[in-house]
């Protein structure tokens, strides 16, 4: 499993790695994208809404960075199409990274001569390789390789001993719930918009969702459906981060997604198939890099 996405060199990939645990993105130089979505966490924090620089706090739970590459957009609202196009939003976010314009994060990047030979490394040729748009490539190119293969993977690839009996019950009952209605494909989700209180209403509807992206009616209280990838591992969950158990998560999707009152049995082999997805994080490439002095 892999994420599509435009060819990078190393020393494309290699800068991304760099920006992604750099503070120096961030107006106090307090965060970095890492801080919200920590590699050796899952790609999570494990807070309902993350902190950004100077304590400024978000609105909106905190989605995994691992295999988001794979989804059809960015963002709970889908507002940027690809990793490459997100990866610039929150540093200029006010409650995020908070940097004021784009200008002054360059200002950062070029006052540091070892930045200077690493966007020079990582886009040749180009007569001003430290651009905005080359910050959020290169995060982007280092993003598609947070991937996860799992033992559903292994399964799936003909292992036929990768998942036990009970979670292949699992993985029935999710299918025979409805539940692949909307988590689906190699991501198990990440690949279309859905509102939240399909059936019954959802019990919180302060955050209206995509129609501020949109402008649309029909996408009040829509949102991307998540991957399931490493899902027991990313709590809390949905896009408040206002459920903090797994078990709680299902049945709240089988209530008012599809009408379903999920007994405690249904619940544990959904949950019990859930956890098969939790994949492998690739060690030595999320290693958090030694990153260069600041200028003085």
């Amino acid at each position: 499993m892999s994420a599509p996405g435009p060819a990078a060199s190393a020393a494309e990939v290699a800068l991304g790695r760099r920006l992604f645990y750099e503070t120096l993105l961030s107006n106090g130089h307090d965060v970095s994208c890492n801080s919200c979505h920590a590699l050796n966490g899952y790609g999570a924090d494990g807070r309902r809404v993350s902190f950004g620089s100077v304590g400024h706090v978000g609105g909106r739970n905190a989605p995994t960075v691992y295999n988001a590459a794979g989804h059809l957009a960015q963002f709970w609202d889908g507002r940027a199409a690809t990793v490459e196009e997100q990866a610039k939003g929150p540093i200029l976010n006010a409650v995020e990274m908070g940097m004021p314009n784009s200008a002054a994060v360059l200002d950062h990047l070029r006052a540091s001569a070892s930045y200077r030979a690493a966007f020079a490394a990582a886009f040749p040729g180009q007569s001003a390789p430290i651009s905005y748009d080359n910050v959020g490539r290169a995060i982007g190119a280092f993003e598609r390789g947070l991937v996860t293969p799992s033992r559903w993977d292994a399964y799936l690839a003909g292992d036929s001993t990768a998942l036990t009996r009970l979670e292949l019950e699992g993985a029935a009952t999710f299918v025979r719930t409805g539940c692949a209605g909307c988590h689906s494909g190699a991501y198990v989700g990440g690949q279309m918009y859905r509102r939240l209180g399909v059936v019954r209403p959802w019990p919180t509807a302060l955050d209206s969702g995509r129609i501020a992206v949109t402008h649309l009616a029909a996408d009040r209280f829509v949102f991307k459906v998540p991957s399931l990838r490493n899902v027991e591992n990313t709590a809390p969950y949905f896009h408040d981060g206002s459920v903090a158990s797994l078990d709680s998560a299902i049945r709240l999707m089988g209530r008012h997604q599809l009408g379903v009152e999920l007994d405690a049995a249904r619940v544990e082999r959904i949950r019990r198939w859930l956890a098969t997805l939790t994949g492998t994080l690739p060690a030595a490439y999320i290693a958090e890099p030694q990153l260069p002095p600041r200028a003085p």
